[in-house]
């Protein structure tokens, strides 16, 4: 392999039907006239998503549909180009299962048509996800309940009440995803004050209680404290994806592209590398990616704790062991502004991953105890006790455990026993559908609140338009259910007006839609006492000698949340860029082995690329047995497999994530496990068998390639290494100066080359210009590309 950068096998191979498809930049016609069925190359996006459920009627409804002007207040920072009575701005706060994200809504003709990050937050500083730019289409999906139904049928929030103001009895339990609105909190609060002996119980579908169980052992604290990968001049990961969906991704992709950022005077990069078992977004922007089983990973950071303390690292693959020994030399070259993360969800992995941290010195420098990251608070062990417990009264808050709960039959029996059973999610999820009431709640965008993302960082909600159905705020339910007459509105309101001292300092803080106060970074009060049984218990762990799985979130459909977006189920992956599709990952030598495909051979690695249809493998992992098509993934561990978490919905979730109603895809949560009280999203013993199927994937890695000949080489970008940067900071002026020479020069080529000739135009001219250092390739502007057109 002599190319280091090359889009597809063909293209590394140089084969014939590269050399072919590389003339034509478009394969096919570009849909441009409505006159056909679905599947109609002529039919447009537009059309596309109205077969899917996202029709324009809910659009049109709100198009008459006023913004409650009266209690909301537009942005602050109007753009000055904005014209009055055009579009408004309203920041809010993209909110969902702990996730909080502060915003700005644009909204025109009533509608809230597009969403950007808003600069005010001191955490993201206006910076966005996929998901969050993907968010208000969900405001228009038709498989949003529209109304409050008991047994299934319809009924009005009158009957509802009425019924639930004796229904609502014995041992209640309100189980909810991770609640970080202090507001909401004290609703909470309330309602279990009405009913003596009711409880709380916080619930993840991806949870972190490993690192919150670690946590309290090492430190007293069951918390997850911020990470400042600004101030990491290294920093390892180990199957970590901070740049794409671990804890607070667009936090840290900001303070990431920080350590990215040359300077002319002093250029200098933070160094980053990478263990993992499956290609992330993380593990492809890394310097260095070393892989490793997943069974491997309790080897792996206590071969890095041996190394930095100058002990054995005791790891058999030398490939890994190098990797480790890299690392180790890195983090104590930088100790004080060195970090480790780790995605493993076992308590005894983060209890070493903590004493790494506290060997190079990161608590309090790129580990800020001071200021607590609050998107992620609920334990497993507490939701599998309550599994194992009576209750008589439970009502759900935006939680789905029969769909993201490794023993969903567990779950479901549990719900059989309990007498009255209430949702408040806005969806008739997998969950929601075994319940006798459903009383949906507003989206976001429809609703009021607060959100303490991080200890004194708090980002504010306000509807930027009446709710388009009849749905009710499930804090105001649980008002009317604990017998307090006031609506939420009133309650937030009253709250912060007191805390910010009136009424006028509410509107300010309302119009700019965060609140925050500077605090330094500050460490926490280590205790090492169980190190010593952590580091016994990895050591005795078993590594695997058959194929593993890997359960992995995608950027765009996370747990699940996108699988209903089409925006979200068509934008590419940005590791596989395969879209709509769920998949096993396998590695090139696994293909060659499993696959009979050999992509050192041209016309096999040809056939695999030309053609969609890929090959479908029966996966067994104990005494469950799914099929899925593969994907040969580069940077995937020859033993090991992944599936990604959030297919396999139910129909009535949403129309995009399904085939008729057939769902798009498997449920990988079911081969999650529960192990030392938390989930494990790997398994061992995984059997793999070649059927006689294929299935067609919707994958544009092949997509728009066009000829880029130099000579006899394939340039895809210019790229050089920060010793190289040093040596000479004008490698790449040179180079072009020289490349350019044959035009002319650089001036004859800029005179000659413009494409506004011979038009002389005046003034600003079009242009993009995107920092590759800082870009880390998560697809946020693909989706804002779309909603924008």
């Amino acid at each position: 392999m002599s190319k280091k950068h090359w889009q597809s096998f063909g293209e590394l191979n140089n084969t014939e039907a590269y050399q072919k498809s590389k003339q034509d930049e478009f394969k096919e016609d570009l849909p441009f006239e409505a006159d056909g069925a679905l599947m109609d190359a002529h039919t447009p996006r537009r059309d596309f998503l109205k077969y899917l459920g996202f029709t324009t009627a809910a659009a049109a409804v709100a198009a008459s549909c006023e913004v409650p002007i009266k209690k909301s207040i537009p942005f602050a920072n109007r753009p000055e180009d904005i014209v009055p009575g055009i579009a408004n701005y309203y920041a809010t706060t993209y909110v969902h299962e702990g996730e909080a994200v502060s915003v700005v809504a644009k909204v025109r003709d009533g509608r809230p048509i597009k969403i950007e990050g808003n600069e005010l937050s001191a955490l993201t500083g206006g910076g966005t996800s996929a998901k969050v730019q993907a968010s208000v289409l969900d405001l228009y999906d038709g498989a949003r309940l529209r109304y409050p139904t008991i047994n299934g049928k319809e009924a009005s929030f009158e009957a509802v009440d009425k019924e639930l103001s004796s229904g609502i009895s014995g041992n209640v339990v309100i189980l909810s995803s991770t609640i970080n609105s202090p507001s909401s909190q004290n609703v909470i609060n309330q309602f279990l004050a009405k009913y003596p002996g009711s409880k709380h119980v916080q619930y993840d579908a991806v949870s972190y209680s490993g690192i919150l169980a670690a946590n309290k052992t090492c430190y007293g604290k069951q918390a997850i404290p911020s990470y400042r990968f600004d101030n990491a001049k290294a920093i390892v990961s180990i199957g970590a994806d901070f740049l794409g969906t671990w804890i607070s991704p667009i936090e840290f992709a900001r303070q990431y592209a920080k350590g990215k950022k040359l300077s002319a005077k002093n250029p200098e990069m933070s160094r980053h590398i990478a263990f993992e078992t499956v290609a992330s977004l993380t593990g492809s922007n890394a310097d260095e990616r070393f892989l490793h089983r997943p069974s491997e990973t309790g080897a792996v950071v206590l071969g890095l704790l041996n190394a930095i303390n100058g002990t054995e690292i005791n790891v058999s693959d030398k490939k890994l062991a190098t990797g480790i020994a890299k690392a180790a030399k890195a983090l104590k070259a930088s100790a004080g502004e060195a970090l480790v993360v780790c995605g493993s969800n076992d308590i005894n992995v983060q209890i070493v991953v903590n004493a790494i941290n506290e060997a190079i010195g990161a608590n309090g420098k790129t580990i800020n105890f001071g200021t607590l990251n609050n998107t992620k608070k609920a334990v497993d062990a507490e939701f599998a006790a309550l599994l194992d417990s009576k209750v008589d009264t439970l009502i759900l808050v935006d939680s789905n455990p029969v769909y993201s709960w490794s023993d969903a039959a567990k779950v479901k029996n549990w719900l059989k026993g309990i007498a009255t059973t209430v949702s408040v999610n806005g969806k008739a999820d997998e969950t929601s559908q075994l319940c006798k009431y459903q009383v949906p709640s507003h989206h976001y965008l429809e609703s009021w609140g607060d959100a303490e993302i991080a200890t004194n960082h708090f980002s504010f909600l306000q509807p930027t338009i009446n709710p388009l159905f009849k749905t009710r705020q499930w804090q105001d339910s649980l008002l009317k259910w604990s017998g307090n007459s006031s609506d939420f509105v009133g309650v937030l309101k009253a709250n912060w007006s007191s805390k910010l001292g009136g009424e006028n300092a509410w509107d300010k803080t309302l119009q700019e839609g965060v609140l925050s106060s500077a605090s330094n970074v500050s460490s926490s009060s280590y205790s090492s006492t169980g190190v010593e049984s952590a580091k016994s218990a990895l050591a005795a762990m078993t590594v695997g000698k058959g194929v593993e799985l890997q359960l992995y979130q995608k950027v765009a459909i996370g747990a699940g949340e996108g699988t209903s977006n089409p925006w979200l189920m068509e934008m590419p992956d940005p590791v596989t860029r395969a879209t709509w599709d769920n998949y096993l990952v396998v590695s090139p030598s696994m293909a060659k082995e499993l696959l009979k495909i050999d992509l050192t051979n041209n016309g096999q690695a040809d056939a695999y690329e030309v053609h969609p249809k890929k090959k479908v493998v029966e996966i067994t992992i104990g005494n469950k047995k799914v099929s899925l098509p593969a994907l040969i993934i580069p940077g995937t561990h020859p033993n090991t497999v992944g599936i990604a978490l959030g297919f396999g919905r139910d129909s009535k979730v949403g129309r995009a994530g399904t085939d008729g109603d057939k769902p798009v895809g498997i449920n990988g949560f079911q081969f999650a496990s529960l192990n030392n009280g938390s989930i494990s999203l790997t398994a061992a013993d995984v059997k793999l068998s070649l059927t006689d199927e294929k299935y067609p994937v919707a994958l544009t890695q092949t997509h728009n390639i066009y000829n880029t000949d130099q000579g006899n080489r394939t340039e895809v970008m210019k790229e050089l290494t920060l010793a190289e940067l040093k040596h000479n900071p004008n490698e790449v002026l040179d180079e072009r100066e020289k490349e350019l020479a044959a035009y002319g020069g650089i001036e004859k080529f800029r005179e000659e080359g413009s494409i506004y000739k011979p038009f002389d135009k005046p003034g600003i001219k079009w242009g993009m210009s995107i920092d590759l250092n800082a870009c880390n390739g998560c697809g946020a502007c693909v989706v804002a590309c779309t909603a924008e057109n």
